[in-house]
């Protein structure tokens, strides 16, 4: 691919040695996450977005590379001129090359198609060179041919017309200079006949348009969807009169010509038919491929949020997959993660089972020593919140009581991979196992589910669903790889998130631990079947062991740079159990002397920082909101009510805050701040705890709008 590293270069501020020793290592079967942590020498210190970068742009390139091969490959039995051919060759934008190659594609038989089989191509050619002076009824009378279906002279003007519109519409850069015109026009929608219901999720677009360049992402998506479920008609609105104006200039060449007149008609034929729509159809997508790309961000990072929500952290949590007629099914899961009780209690409408819910609570409570209460979000979530906070303040416990997010726990509970875990549970027992480990740590419990069953977004089903599942799964890595795993206790699906580790010898992994029990070394690694160099070199420093044999076993320091961590012991006269987090220590060391031909500069500094605060969790403080118990539903809430929410989505236009009232309520981007928010994202995150005002109330279409209080 000629010229892809000077481009990637220029585009992303880096130079081309940078570029090719990230694609090396790449190709290498490196992660961006190792590449980013442990090969700073060879990038140049480039971090995880630009590594991304590098990496979705040379996939692009390739892309665009294979769409020419195969393109070339089908006009190379058609009679191209070389010209296309040529700008086909050396073209460098996919949208560019789809341009080019439209007009030759596979396609239903046209009018001018039909009109070249009744030998009127002589005619059109007559008509585009524009030069003949004989009179009109002389022209046309040689291509009368009543045994061709030409019948008459204006039959053969029309056929000929249809041609020369045709060949204007081929034109490359009569197509690319109307796509140009777009950045003038606008996106409208209309409600199709019949379709009109004040009820519809399309309503706000039955009579809608924006000027093309500043339409939002999630409108697009919008309009797109609901032309999709065929509620709406979506165009384009282009200035007509200035198109056809300037296709006029460029196309009528001779105004004294004998069908200058029949020409100009012709100019509006070719745009509205074929211009227009070709155009429409450009447009349309590249908008599609702009609110897919910046949807596909905005989801990225919610789930990325959501991964590094903070851990409420290994205690005894009682999970409560909260229910009215089937009841509340509760799971007891201990420090480790293994459920070790469960029950069904009925504290809630229809039987309202209050004593003797709360007896086997605080049975429970006691006899495990429950320090956490998860209760899911979904039916009679508020009313078990009131009955569970009830019994704890009445009894006055020690126990912190939440409402998670259940999204995906109901799919997951029905897995194969939840059978597994508890073959002998219900599959309602496994959804509660799952909620309270949602609390104790949220990251290691998303993982076990396909990251598109998780509600990060509106309009994610929308979006190129593969697309979406690559981008998702990269978060995971990068948030895992971030963190650490603790090898000793890590479930399969989370050790198969690790770089340089899959599904398979995850299993394997665990397969060892349960055989061998726990490893003493990350080097006891190389023990596990089929676990080689490589894969030892890409997942080491991403694995923990708390009570292993080397204290840099619990550290973000990889293997291969152990031995420099005992030079700088040895230097110092420090034993290493000593050394670590010892910051004035720490701080006397001149990484310079440390350096080597294995071992650069900017590795040594990475080893001083981790050796200052080994095994850091980069995630915040577990803490949770308070609810206000006065506040059960939305008819509950009154315009100007202050109060304690959860973000649960972000969006461009605002984020979604659960208050426990059962209907989230929005704080739209121009709510959030004094200031002017351009990017919602930027403002806020998903699992932050705000502090709201109410400042509208529809009863009727349950909508809340809220406003953030400093």
């Amino acid at each position: 691919m000629p010229g892809l590293v000077p481009e990637l270069c220029k585009n992303l501020n880096v130079d081309v040695q940078q570029v090719r020793q990230v694609l090396r290592l790449l190709g290498n079967g490196h992660s961006i996450p190792f590449i980013a942590r442990y090969r700073k020498e060879a990038t140049g210190g480039l971090n995880e977005q630009q590594l991304r970068d590098i990496e979705d742009a040379h996939a692009e390139a390739q892309q665009l590379e294979d769409r020419r091969t195969a393109i070339l490959r089908t006009l190379d039995k058609k009679n191209v001129p070389q010209a296309v051919l040529t700008a086909i060759r050396i073209c460098s934008r996919r949208a560019e090359l789809e341009q080019l190659f439209l007009p030759w594609r596979s396609r239903r038989k046209t009018r001018a198609d039909r009109a070249r089989e009744q030998g009127l191509e002589p005619l059109a050619q007559i008509l585009t060179e524009q030069s003949v002076s004989e009179s009109a009824f002389a022209i046309l009378n040689q291509f009368v041919r009543p045994d061709q279906g030409i019948s008459n002279a204006n039959a053969a003007l029309n056929g000929a017309c249809d041609i020369v519109a045709e060949q204007w519409a081929a034109d490359s850069d009569l197509r690319s200079w109307v796509l140009e015109q777009s950045a003038h026009g606008t996106i409208e929608s209309r409600v199709r006949r019949g379709q009109q219901d004040d009820r519809s999720p399309f309503r706000n677009y039955f009579e809608h348009a924006e000027r093309i360049p500043k339409a939002a992402a999630h409108r697009i998506l919008a309009m797109l969807r609901g032309a999709r479920k065929g509620v709406l008609n979506v165009s384009l609105r282009l200035d007509e009169n200035r198109i056809l104006f300037h296709l006029e200039q460029c196309l009528v060449k001779n105004p004294h010509f004998a069908f200058a007149d029949r020409l100009r008609k012709t100019v509006k034929d070719c745009y509205r038919r074929l211009l227009l729509p070709a155009t429409q159809s450009v447009v349309l997508q590249q908008l599609r491929q702009k609110a897919e790309r910046i949807s596909l961000g905005v989801f990225a990072s919610n789930f990325r949020q959501m991964l590094m929500a903070p851990p409420a952290g290994a205690r005894v949590t009682l999970g409560i997959d909260p229910g009215f007629r089937t009841g509340c099914k509760l799971a007891v899961v201990e420090a480790t993660g293994g459920c070790i009780a469960h029950v069904t209690l009925y504290p809630t409408l229809p039987r309202r089972d209050v004593a003797g819910s709360t007896e086997q609570l605080l049975k429970l409570i006691r006899r495990y020593g429950i320090e956490l209460i998860a209760i899911g979000n979904g039916t009679a979530s508020r009313d078990t919140y009131r009955f569970v906070s009830t019994v704890i303040s009445e009894n006055h416990l020690n126990v912190i009581c939440t409402v998670v997010s259940e999204s995906g726990a109901s799919i997951y509970s029905a897995s194969e991979s939840a059978v597994s875990e508890y073959p002998h549970l219900d599959i309602t027992v496994r959804s509660a196992i799952s909620i309270a480990h949602r609390l104790q740590d949220p990251m290691a419990e998303l993982v076990k589910l396909d990251p598109s069953t998780i509600g990060i977004g509106q309009y994610q089903h929308d979006v190129n669903q593969r697309e979406l599942h690559r981008v998702l799964n990269r978060e995971v890595q990068s948030c895992v790889s971030r963190v650490g795993v603790e090898l000793n206790t890590a479930s399969q699906k989370l050790l198969a998130r690790v770089s340089g580790i899959g599904s398979a010898l995850a299993g394997r992994i665990v397969e060892h631990r349960r055989k061998h029990g726990p490893f003493r070394s990350r080097f006891a690694l190389l023990d596990v079947d089929h676990l080689g160099p490589v894969a030892f070199e890409q997942a080491s420093g991403f694995l923990r062991i708390t009570e292993g044999d080397d204290v840099l076993d619990n550290s973000a320091v990889h293997p291969e740079s152990y031995p420099v961590v005992k030079q700088i012991s040895n230097r110092l006269g420090c034993p290493l159990n000593r050394l670590i987090a010892n910051e004035e220590l720490l701080d006397s060391v001149d990484p310079q002397e440390f350096t080597s031909d294995h071992t650069g500069l900017m590795t040594v500094v990475d080893i001083l920082a981790e050796l200052r605060r080994p095994g850091l969790d980069p995630r915040a403080e577990f803490r949770t909101a308070r609810f206000d118990d006065s506040l059960q539903v939305i008819d509950d809430l009154r315009v100007g009510t202050q109060l304690e929410g959860v973000v649960t989505n972000v969006t461009g236009f605002g984020a979604f805050i659960d208050i426990g009232v059962h209907h989230e309520g929005l704080l739209h981007v121009s709510q959030m701040s004094d200031n002017f928010v351009r990017d919602a994202t930027q403002e806020i995150s998903v699992g932050e705890i705000v502090r709201v005002r109410v400042t509208n109330v529809d009863l009727k279409r349950k909508r809340i709008c809220l406003a953030r209080e400093s």
